[in-house]
């Protein structure tokens, strides 16, 4: 059932449903914990989706979580980047390409419209721009797109996880080392 909430959801993985992302919402929703209503990017179309699938009543968004608004996307002033990278660490689909102390852009293809970048950059030049208008509005598209958003969440959580065991795994390389020249000190006095 979690799966079949979430492939409803945006995946956006914006946070405004008050859960860490599009799986999290879904599961409290699956669990009775959250309810249908509780996302602003799905909107009342994603509202009767999963009234739809969970046999229940639709009913209105819940506006304490925010209000529908059209798709947009993240665009960085170029020339006021100043390069500290804040926005990179919170792109929940690595949408953000740049390094430290050099000049951001997004990928607008790969960005979600989370806003999740703009609260970090001191510098505020990032700003909301209207999503590119495809011909196809088809929901086909739609899925596809929230498909490619998921398969980017994914792998960004993996390569997070993957980091996060390798700096444990250093630390501890670095203790053993310590202890060792410790050791060896202490039998050298």
């Amino acid at each position: 059932m979690i799966d079949q909430i979430n492939a409803i959801l945006p995946q956006t993985q914006c946070g405004q449903c008050g859960f860490k992302g599009c799986r999290p919402y879904a599961q409290a929703i699956a669990s009775g914990a959250a309810d249908i209503n509780q996302c602003p990017p799905g909107g009342d179309e994603g509202i009767i989706e999963l009234a739809r699938l969970l046999g229940v009543s639709p009913k209105p968004l819940n506006t304490q979580f925010g209000h529908h608004k059209p798709k947009s996307v993240a665009f960085i002033v170029e020339q006021d980047c100043i390069g500290c990278a804040k926005c990179l660490a919170v792109c929940p689909v690595d949408a953000i390409s740049g390094a430290a102390k050099f000049m951001h852009t997004i990928i607008t293809s790969e960005c979600t419209g989370c806003e999740l970048c703009i609260t970090p950059c001191p510098v505020d030049c990032i700003i909301m721009k209207p999503a590119p208008i495809y011909t196809n509005k088809s929901s086909t598209l739609k899925t596809a797109q929230a498909q490619l958003a998921k398969r980017r969440y994914d792998a960004r959580c993996l390569r997070k996880e993957n980091e996060n065991v390798e700096k444990a795994e250093r630390a501890r390389k670095q203790k053993e080392a310590l202890i060792k020249k410790q050791a060896s000190s202490m039998q050298q006095q």
